[in-house]
C-alpha cells in the first residue's frame, strides 16, 4: 500500500487545484499526487446566485476527475493524519502516501457543536444557508411572506465573509418583487463592529441598508439556535453604555445604545440573563467554520487551529518543505477563491525554486483578497484588499469600463454571474493566468 510523490497535495478545491494545474503547465514538477474524497468539484461562488433563484444549481458542478489536472495522480482518498517529521501523510484506505513536498489545502469544516442546536435545525424548515444547501435556501426565500427575516453569521472565521450580506440583498429584493416586502423586518445580527472592513466600501453598503431599510445589530455573537421556537440567541459582544438598552421593551423609556443599532425595529426579543434571543420566522446563517479535524489535531496548526504557514510565502513555519494556502491556511486574509488565485502563484514558484535550488524565492503574497459584494439582482460592488486593509483595485477593472469598483455597477454583477465562472473552469483550473 502507500506511494511516494515528489508533490503531495491534500484537497482538490481551489487551492489544491491552481496549484497542481500551475505545476503540470509550467512543466515545474513530473510527478504530482492530489488526495480528494469527493466526486464533485464546487464553484461555490455562485452558490448565492442559486439561492436568489438566478443561477442553476448544476452549473457550480463538475466532476472531479474533469477538474484534475491531466498527468497528476488522483488518490481518492480521505487523509486522516500526518507525520512530518517523515514525510508521511496517512489515509482512511490507501495507506500512508510519503512525499518531497507537500501542500496542504483541503478546505474548511462545519462544526456545529460551536452554536448548538444549529446542527439540527440547518437546512430544514425556515433555516437555510447558501454555504450548505443552495437550493434549500432559494426554496425558504422563495415562499417566504412575512415575520422577521434574520440573517446573521458564528463568530468563527468563514468562508467570504460578505456572503451573508450578499443573499440578504438580493432575497431583500426578490421580497420586494414578489409583493410581501411590507409584512416583514429584514435583520442583520454580527459579532462585527460595522458593515465592512474598509470604510469606501462600508460607505457604500450603509446606503445600500438605508435604501432598503435593514435593521444592523453589531455585537451580536451567536452562541444558540433553537429551531422548535425560531429563537436565535445572542451574548454580546461588549458592555451596553450606562443608561441605555439594546432592545427597547415594553414603556423602558432608556435610549438605545446606539453602537449596537442601525436603523432600529421593533422585532421581538426576548432577554433572559445576559443573552438576547431574537425571534425569527426565517433565518439565514453561515455555518461554523473550522479546519477538519485531521489538521486541527497535526502538529501543523497555530493555537488558533489554522495551518501556520509565513504570511508572504506560505511556507510552514517549522518544516520548510510543507506549504499551505486557501481556507485552512492561518493567512490572516478573507478565506476566498480570489485570495487563493494571489497564493497559488507564489506557492508554485517557491516549491519549484526549492527543488531546484534547495531556497525560496522572493515572490511575496501581500494578502490580497476581494470579496464581489451583490447588492441587488444587477448590481455589484467589489470589495478588494490586501493585509493592511488597503482598497486595492485589479487594473484589469478598467478596461471592463468600471472605474470605482467600491460603488455599485452592472458590469460588476456581469463579472459575478458570467465572466468570474467563465475564468474559473476555463483559466483559473487549468493553470493559466488571470
Amino acid at each position: 500500500m502507500g506511494s511516494h510523490h515528489q508533490v503531495l497535495i491534500i484537497g482538490g478545491g481551489t487551492a489544491g487545484i491552481m496549484v497542481a494545474s500551475q505545476l503540470m503547465r509550467q512543466k515545474k514538477v513530473k510527478d504530482i499526487a492530489i488526495i480528494e474524497p469527493s466526486d464533485t468539484h464546487y464553484y461555490q461562488p455562485a452558490w448565492t446566485l442559486v439561492a436568489a433563484g438566478t443561477y442553476d444549481f448544476d452549473k457550480t458542478a463538475k466532476p472531479m476527475a474533469s477538474i484534475i489536472p491531466k498527468g497528476a495522480t488522483w488518490i481518492k482518498d480521505k487523509a486522516t493524519g500526518f507525520d512530518p517529521d517523515n514525510n508521511r501523510v496517512h489515509t482512511e484506505s490507501k495507506g500512508d502516501v510519503t512525499y518531497d513536498y507537500l501542500v496542504v489545502a483541503p478546505g474548511m469544516a462545519y462544526d456545529f457543536s460551536l452554536v448548538p442546536g444549529l446542527g439540527d435545525a440547518i437546512d430544514k424548515g425556515v433555516v437555510c444557508s447558501t454555504y450548505t444547501d443552495s437550493k434549500h435556501a432559494w426554496d425558504v426565500i422563495k415562499n417566504f411572506k412575512g415575520g422577521t427575516a434574520l440573517f446573521t453569521q458564528p463568530t468563527t472565521p468563514i468562508k467570504c465573509g460578505g456572503a451573508p450580506q450578499k443573499i440578504m440583498y438580493l432575497a431583500e429584493s426578490y421580497f420586494r418583487k414578489a409583493g410581501v416586502r411590507k409584512n416583514m423586518e429584514v435583520v442583520f445580527a454580527t459579532s462585527g463592529t460595522k458593515i465592512f472592513g474598509i470604510k469606501r466600501i462600508a460607505d457604500t453598503l450603509l446606503k445600500v441598508v438605508d435604501r432598503k431599510d435593514i435593521n444592523l445589530r453589531f455585537y451580536h455573537k451567536l452562541v444558540e439556535v433553537d429551531g422548535e421556537k425560531q429563537i436565535a440567541w445572542y451574548e454580546l459582544g461588549k458592555d451596553i453604555a450606562p443608561g441605555t438598552c439594546v432592545v427597547k421593551s415594553g414603556d423602558d423609556a432608556k435610549p438605545l445604545d446606539e453602537t449596537f443599532q442601525y436603523n432600529y425595529k421593533d422585532v421581538k426579543v426576548t432577554i433572559e440573563g445576559i443573552r438576547y434571543g431574537i425571534h425569527y420566522d426565517m433565518l439565514h446563517t453561515a455555518p461554523p467554520s473550522v479546519a477538519p479535524k485531521f489538521v486541527r489535531e497535526s502538529s501543523l496548526v497555530n493555537e488558533a487551529g489554522w495551518v501556520d504557514v509565513d504570511k508572504q510565502t506560505m511556507q510552514h513555519t517549522k518544516y520548510p518543505n510543507i506549504f499551505s494556502l486557501g481556507d485552512v491556511s492561518s493567512l490572516p486574509t478573507a478565506k476566498t477563491g480570489a485570495a487563493v488565485r494571489k497564493q497559488a502563484p507564489v506557492v508554485v514558484e517557491n516549491i519549484d525554486l526549492l527543488i531546484k535550488q534547495n531556497k525560496i524565492g522572493t515572490k511575496a503574497y501581500n494578502g490580497y483578497s476581494s470579496c464581489p459584494l451583490v447588492t441587488d439582482y444587477g448590481k455589484m460592488v467589489l470589495a478588494e484588499f490586501d493585509y493592511e486593509n488597503n482598497f486595492t483595485p485589479d487594473p484589469k477593472l478598467k478596461q471592463m469600463l468600471v472605474f470605482d469598483s467600491a460603488k455599485e455597477h452592472w458590469r460588476l454583477w456581469m463579472l459575478k454571474k458570467y465572466g468570474l465562472p467563465y475564468l474559473y473552469w476555463n483559466k483559473m483550473m487549468k493553470g493559466k493566468n488571470v
